[in-house]
């Protein structure tokens, strides 16, 4: 019967795969969002492409809590084998979460790139359009920069604290690995003096019996000693 905290993992787990097929399935196939197979080939507007990132950055924080409640049930582990375990699952989710970090950069900036180049198109065929309508678009182009700069920033401090979640968890794999060594090494110290413990006491045995041994000869020795001084004294014609 699995127990509770078995049951909680797998559980976790199981979300975390769940996360990880939804943020798949904005970043690639955004049916629900916008009209386009793909991300990439979204070419706008602007609110589609905020609506899609906002779905986005809550799932990832979502996820992202779920490997640290993961990671966190690690440390919780009786047995060293279900820890190392679980903190590698947790390490291949951690991977996986990052590889989704850089596919939704990727889509981000084509994203973007088809928005600015649509915008573009309309500017040079609209021949003698308004000054407003161009000052529009230029504003467009200025808040697609800044929103690319600040997507970019905010993907590099999330790389940075899973890099750095990373380091954390390799260290904590060498320290277990280093308690089992150590924990190896005791043992064989153990059995090293428990062999020696048990020839200890079978030399015991031995010196016991032998010493056994030499005292019922010298009584037997002694009680015929006296038998025969008896038999001198007693009967000397004998």
């Amino acid at each position: 019967m699995a127990s509770s905290s078995d049951v909680h993992v797998r559980i976790c787990g199981q979300e975390i795969i769940k996360y990880d097929l939804e943020i798949k399935a904005v970043i690639q196939f955004p049916i629900n969002y916008f009209p386009y197979k793909d991300i990439r080939e979204c070419s706008g507007p602007q609110t589609v492409l905020m609506e899609l990132n906002a779905a986005v950055k809550e799932k990832f924080s979502r996820l992202r809590q779920r490997i640290q409640d993961m990671e966190q049930m690690a440390k919780e582990q009786d047995k060293e084998s279900d820890k190392n375990d679980i903190l590698t699952e947790t390490e291949a989710h951690r991977k996986q979460m990052l590889s989704n970090q850089t596919a939704w950069r990727k889509a981000n900036l084509a994203c973007k790139l088809a928005i600015d180049n649509r915008e573009k198109d309309e500017l040079l065929h609209g021949g003698d359009s308004s000054v407003r309508q161009r000052k529009v678009t230029k504003e467009n182009l200025v808040q697609t920069s800044s929103e690319i700069t600040e997507s970019l920033m905010s993907i590099s401090r999330m790389m940075a604290q899973q890099v750095k979640q990373s380091e954390e968890t390799i260290g904590t794999l060498a320290t277990s690995s280093r308690t089992v060594l150590e924990t190896n090494e005791e043992f064989k110290a153990m059995t090293s003096t428990v062999h020696l413990g048990r020839k200890l006491i079978l030399k015991y045995n031995r010196r016991e019996l032998t010493d056994k041994l030499l005292i019922f000869l010298a009584l037997a020795l002694f009680f015929a000693t006296v038998l025969y001084i008896l038999k001198k004294r007693l009967f000397p014609f004998i």
